[in-house]
């Protein structure tokens, strides 16, 4: 990404024309043993580059046994695979440089050689990942679990093929995949809630969420300036609500605290200054003046953010300001715009997750107004998305088929940036491991077929159980009628959810657990389990604990570490269960 202004969003551009037409016909990889072949980055090549190489070594030599040399001389002689670009590259493919931070790449055969070129933040290594996965079949499902066929023999066939993200800023939060940069290099996520330096181009981050308690704090000024809090009720709030932004020592304490936090933490690109969570904005006459002006609550936000912006924008000029559009302020404003260095980060949280955003679900028909609205005034769009139902974690949610078309709109609708908030506590959650690596691949490239994905991800990850898994996978995404909606706090007694659901579950599932050939594919099957487990004892609370429904529950939930719901610990919820 440029460092001097914000990434835009990108596009798949797939099998673009030869820029040198080859006729060899195609070339032995690696045959019983033995290669022909080398690896060659240049010395001056980014880290990423380096280890793009060292990966691309070590993958080819699990895959076959070969370990193919390395080499940083660019004069070398025989078939090679050229890893980043260099003069050699420019020689052989025509191409122009690209930008450091483009992370587009291609990998194409010239002759009897592969290269494969990028931008040498991220691009480049993008494009050996790419080519390992689409090429040899390797797939980094989970931090855990890396799948890497053995193959005797494989000929590099005729390949040209370009890659954009559609999306510029990519991060999901599952605990599953928590602070794993190696993983989330490999699937191509590079946006997480902090900043790290690493081997694999580094991980960008958005500072913060719901920060303006945290730069004017209650505990600090409510005692002495009781007038920079919300007037609720004819009464100044001290409790948890929102900041009177029409005074103008808010202003000030914020935009000073705001510079002083990019100063010490300089990693970030975006830094919030957004509201806090909660509907208690401020109701005096100076704010709902604003807001009369500029046509509501989010007026009034872009109005005090804009004047932070403005000030931090000479000393940070690659800096930027974030705030949100979420719940009351959801809505666009009128007769303002967000400044050129303000990132609105617009939340669906009220939306329907059982069908596609553009699909004319009527539950979904303000959000698309506000969504068009926004993206017609605001140079930065970037979307908040929710991926997991927060009431029931462990529950069966089948939202995998609005998970692509949503992110084409968002896309579409000129967002640079989606965060996909999800189970970010602990392990056990629906699915999580199959869609934290699904939403990842659809960040990409959001066209692809979800099935499919979710088929590469079965079949490869559950072993002798994967027909099972995929009957069940399919029984939940059956659940899902044209006139049936859900949001991201549904319950167990919610109308997709039926008890013979529930029995067919238990079925398909133990059937599986049967077919597992290990230890650890019946540890995997376990953790499908744990969805009509739960189902079946929060509907059914005296026969579960009886009929030992329960207990199998409880195991698995103590053994992952497993949360019920957002905000609730473990031990109370089984408190509360049993008593």
């Amino acid at each position: 990404m440029n460092k001097k202004q914000i990434i835009f969003k990108l596009v798949i551009v797939a099998a673009l024309p030869l820029a040198v037409v080859s006729v060899h016909a195609a070339d032995w990889l690696f045959r019983d043993g033995k290669s022909s072949y080398q690896i060659v980055v240049s010395a001056q090549a980014s880290s990423s580059e380096q280890t793009a190489a060292r990966e691309l070594q070590h993958y080819i030599r699990q895959v076959s046994g070969v370990e193919l040399p390395i080499t940083s001389d660019l004069t070398t002689r025989g078939r090679s695979i050229y890893v980043g670009f260099n003069p050699r590259v420019a020689a052989l493919s025509g191409a122009l440089p690209p930008q450091y931070d483009d992370e587009s790449f291609t990998y194409r055969t010239v002759g009897h050689d592969l290269l494969i070129w990028g931008g040498a933040g991220r691009g480049t290594m993008y494009g050996v990942f790419t080519f390992l996965e689409r090429e040899l079949g390797i797939h980094w499902l989970t931090p855990q679990c890396t799948v890497v066929p053995e193959l005797d023999k494989w000929k590099l066939p005729r390949l040209d093929r370009s890659e954009r993200p559609f999306i510029g800023y990519r991060y999901s939060n599952y605990f599953v995949a928590k602070d794993v940069p190696e993983w989330s290099a490999h699937t191509r996520e590079n946006t997480k809630w902090s900043p790290t330096t690493n081997d694999y181009g580094n991980i960008e981050a958005y500072y913060g969420a719901h920060t303006m308690e945290w730069f004017v704090p209650v505990k600090e000024f409510f005692a002495t300036h009781p007038e920079y809090f919300c007037l609720r009720d004819g009464k100044r709030y001290d409790g948890y609500g929102q900041l009177c932004l029409s005074n103008p020592d808010v202003l000030e304490i914020c935009t000073t605290r705001m510079k002083q936090r990019m100063r010490e933490e300089p990693g970030y690109r975006i830094y919030s200054l957004s509201q806090n969570d909660n509907f208690r904005f401020c109701e005096c006459e100076q704010c709902a003046a604003i807001e009369a002006r500029y046509g509501g609550h989010s007026g009034l936000i872009v109005w005090f953010v804009n004047q932070v912006a403005d000030a931090i924008k000479d000393e940070f000029p690659d800096k930027y300001i974030g705030t949100f559009a979420y719940q009351y302020s959801r809505q666009p404003p009128t007769g303002i715009r967000p400044r050129e260095n303000v990132v609105i980060r617009l939340c669906s949280i009220e939306c329907c997750f059982a069908h596609p955003l553009n699909a004319g679900c009527p539950q979904n028909e303000a959000f698309m107004r506000d969504l068009k609205g926004w993206a017609d005034i605001a140079p930065h769009l970037f979307i908040w998305d929710y991926i997991v139902d927060y009431a029931q974690y462990m529950a069966p949610w089948p939202n995998f088929q609005v998970l692509g078309p949503n992110i084409r709109v968002f896309g579409e609708h000129k967002a640079i940036g989606v965060f996909e908030e999800a189970q970010y506590q602990s392990a056990g959650a629906e699915f999580d491991e199959m869609k934290a690596w699904t939403v990842n691949q659809l960040l990409w490239n959001p066209d692809q077929d979800v099935d499919s994905l979710v088929s590469i991800f079965i079949n490869n990850y559950y072993g002798n159980a994967a027909p099972r898994i995929m009957d069940y996978y399919r029984l939940c995404q059956s659940l899902v009628k044209p006139d049936v909606h859900f949001g991201i706090y549904i319950t167990e007694h919610h109308e997709i959810y039926s008890d013979d659901f529930i029995r067919q579950a238990f079925t398909l599932l133990n059937e599986a657990f049967a077919a597992a050939e290990s230890d650890e594919i019946r540890e995997r099957v376990d953790r499908v389990r744990m969805q009509p487990l739960y189902l079946q004892c929060m509907r059914h609370k005296e026969e579960s604990r009886h009929d030992g429904t329960w207990q199998d529950l409880l195991r698995l939930m103590k053994r992952y570490g497993a949360l019920h719901r957002e905000g609730v610990p473990q031990d109370r919820f089984i408190r509360e269960f049993e008593q």
